[in-house]
């Protein structure tokens, strides 16, 4: 803290000199008396969301339960005149229905016996922020916290799934996502083997220092599964912000292999030519892999296309059935709802509905069903076509920043070596060593 120190000295008196003296033979000479230096702290300015706190009384709350954003203003002497007129200024900023329970807000009041409010910050999440200001004029504008990035590196080996080989290192589950998105095309998540690894170098996100506010996009990774390594760079420099391996090939195929994001579901039946229906009570054909989930999960599709149809049946429940080009189409059945309708185009990972039991199904879940050339197939073991790869007026410049982040990659150790009876792979075991 930065003080201003007064120091005041007193020069006595040749003439009363005496009478600070204990020996009379030192009465001559003149003293000089030395008093205490006086610390008096300066005062430091505080400031909040870019305001100057000093001079407001700050009260910091959550929302609560069914409470408004004019309940708050007007517990705070805001009159409703106020209260509507920044409602009307804050709707192309932020949606005041928009406010969730339990998020943070902040009030800056006048200092005095009224404590009335004049700013009101709403904060959405740790990073974003809208400041309702009624000082001199009724303002609402947006903000964001200073955010500072520390890259880190991880490594795990797998001994049951990844996103318990990733909690032992105290990383954020949101990692875990991230690769399973990232891989969702080249790896089957559900199949992985122990003695499986793999290393990532990401950022992570904080604020205010040292407040720990998530994760920014993996910069690069490897993942070793089934005997071989798959490498995966971010790239932003092209058309668009994708993952590429060492040799600049998109890691996202045209398809994803499941129609739900990963961690949400399992594989309750697989496509077969023969299985007993669980409702019907007989043998029959199904023609499709089901994928178990709550109700009321998010169905994605699982490639671009337009939606040829979105209908009910008795047998299919709540479907819908996408058309992604002359060769391939989706089905996705038992919906609890429908989110898209006929002649909508949709992207790749888009939602068309949700989880449901509608229709033949005896639980909730989601039987997908794919069709090449007309006929129903097994979309588990097709080979599915590449997106496009990296464009070619940068791919030198991502070989170029690929190749420093490769070399880190391989650089990294794994946190623990398996015993070698334990894994029977030699290439894993090799790669452990």
């Amino acid at each position: 803290m930065n003080i201003k120190i007064l120091s005041i000295s007193f020069i006595t008196l040749a003439g009363l000199s005496m009478l600070f003296s204990c020996n009379n033979n030192n009465s001559d000479k003149s003293d000089t008396v030395e008093v205490e230096e006086i610390v008096v702290p300066e005062i430091i300015d505080t400031y909040e969301f870019g305001i100057k706190t000093n001079d407001y009384i700050v009260i910091k709350n959550k929302i609560a339960k069914n409470q408004t954003f004019g309940e708050i203003l007007q517990n705070q002497n805001i009159g409703y005149p106020t209260v509507l007129e920044l409602v009307e200024k804050s709707k192309d900023i932020f949606n005041i229905k928009r406010m969730q329970r339990n998020k943070n807000y902040t009030l800056l009041c006048k200092n005095d016996s009224l404590t009335t409010a004049e700013v009101m910050i709403y904060q959405p999440n740790d990073i974003d922020y809208i400041v309702f200001d009624m000082r001199d004029s009724i303002k609402v504008y947006g903000g964001k916290k200073e955010v500072e990035l520390k890259e880190r590196e991880v490594s795990g080996i797998i001994s049951s799934s990844l996103s318990e080989a990733l909690d032992n290192q105290n990383v954020d589950y949101r990692v875990s996502n991230e690769l399973s998105e990232i891989y969702a095309w080249t790896i089957d998540f559900f199949r992985l083997q122990k003695g499986d690894y793999f290393k990532v170098i990401f950022d992570e996100k904080y604020i205010d220092d040292s407040t720990y506010v998530g994760i920014g996009p993996i910069k690069a990774c490897e993942f070793y599964n089934n005997g071989q390594s798959f490498y995966s760079f971010f790239f932003d420099k092209g058309k668009f912000p994708e993952y590429f391996d060492e040799t600049g090939r998109n890691l996202r195929k045209a398809f994803l292999k499941a129609p739900l994001k990963y961690g949400t579901f399992r594989i309750s039946s697989r496509y077969s030519g023969r299985r007993y229906h669980p409702v019907l009570h007989r043998w029959k054909s199904h023609l499709g892999t089901d994928y178990a989930a709550p109700t009321g999960t998010p169905i994605i599709s699982t490639a671009n296309g337009t939606i040829s149809k979105s209908a009910y049946n008795k047998n299919n429940g709540h479907y819908v059935k996408v058309r992604h080009n002359a060769t391939y189409s989706t089905q996705y059945l038992h919906m609890s709802r429908r989110a898209v309708k006929v002649g909508q185009t949709v992207k790749q990972g888009q939602v068309i509905g949700y989880v449901g039991k509608t229709g033949l199904a005896t639980g909730p879940h989601v039987c997908y069903r794919f069709w090449k050339n007309g006929k129903q197939v097994d979309g588990q073991k097709q080979k599915l076509p590449d997106a496009k790869p990296i464009d070619k007026d940068v791919k030198e410049i991502f070989i170029t920043e690929m190749k420093p982040m490769k070399y880190r990659l391989d650089l990294i150790e794994l946190p623990v070596k398996f015993d070698a009876k334990e894994v029977k792979d030699e290439e894993v075991v090799e790669a452990i060593k």
